[in-house]
Parts: C-alpha cells; structure tokens; sequence
C-alpha cells in the first residue's frame, strides 16, 4: 500500500513539474493579427440589424458583457476601452488577462491574452452594409502547450462560443 501511495505522489509531483514548467517557459508574441500558424483559429460573421456605431459602443462595454453573454463571467475594465488597457474575464472555466491592441471606434476592435497553457488573439471587425445593417465578423487564434495537446476540444469550444458570443450580440443590439 505504501509503494502505490508513494507511486501516486511521484506521479503528481512529476506532473505537477511538467506542467509548471511548460507555463514558466512559455512565451507568446502578441500581434494586432491572428496567429495563420496557430493549431486553433476560426472565422465567424454574423450580420445585425444595427450601426456598426452601436455595435461598437456594445462590444467596448465590457464590464456589462455577462448581463447579455452567459458564457462570460465577472469581466471588468476598468479604463476606457483602448489600445494598451488590459480587462480581466473568465469564459469556459478559463480566467483570462486581455490586453487591447485595437480600438477604431465604429470599426474595429481587438485583444490578446494568456490563459492558462494558451494564448489568443482575438479581433471584431464591423462592416457597414446598407438598410442599417452591419456585417460583424470575429476571427481568433489560439496557441500554446494545451491547445496542442486538445486542439479538437479547443477548436470545437472556440467555435461553438463564438456562434453564441455573435447570436448573443445580435440580440442584445437589436432590442
């Protein structure tokens, strides 16, 4: 009984260091573009019924995202939504720290940011289309030692949260 107890808290401690020496060694090279290379990425559009103005002043609220995304839990910004400001928020049981590399009011937005054994970059462009419409497109990449290792789960999860993030915007900016 002794050597499976002592087997076991070998094999956690090994884990454990394999697993924190993979996140100490990390490093991710953030860019306002997503990451072509990255085993995850994907690109989702939507078209909404509202200027790409209001769409805008929406997407930028972030510390009001969970009332109209349950996906998205306790986000909080707390400056202005711009190039250089970070916000934390937690989606798919990851807690995750975005930095903001764009923010074109109207236009574009996006941000980058480590979570744990990934990284994304995330970016929301806004096209106007006639009749007060606006084509709203989302692309992300995500990279890192457990999106190697689960790239089907992540990349299955990435889209299926991106689906509801947009059908989630469509109905909050079209109240």
């Amino acid at each position: 009984m002794k050597k499976f107890v002592l087997s076991i808290v070998l094999v956690a401690a090994l884990l454990a260091l394999t697993v924190g020496g993979l996140e100490a060694f990390s490093s991710y090279k953030a860019a306002e573009a997503i990451n072509k290379n990255a085993p995850v990425q994907t690109v989702q559009t939507i078209i909404i019924h509202n200027s790409p103005d209001s769409i805008y002043k929406i997407m930028t609220d972030v510390n009001h995202w969970a009332k109209w995304n349950p996906d998205i839990q306790q986000p909080v910004l707390r400056s202005v939504f711009q190039k250089g400001k970070s916000f934390n928020w937690k989606s798919g049981g990851l807690t995750i720290c975005s930095t903001i590399h764009t923010a074109i009011p109207g236009s574009k937005i996006g941000w980058s940011g480590p979570a744990f054994g990934s990284f994304a970059i995330h970016n929301w462009t806004f096209i106007p289309l006639p009749g007060g419409y606006t084509k709203v497109v989302v692309e992300e990449s995500m990279e890192g030692w457990l999106v190697s290792l689960l790239h089907k789960k992540f990349q299955n999860g990435l889209e299926r949260s991106l689906q509801l993030w947009l059908k989630n915007l469509k109905g909050e900016s079209e109240k």
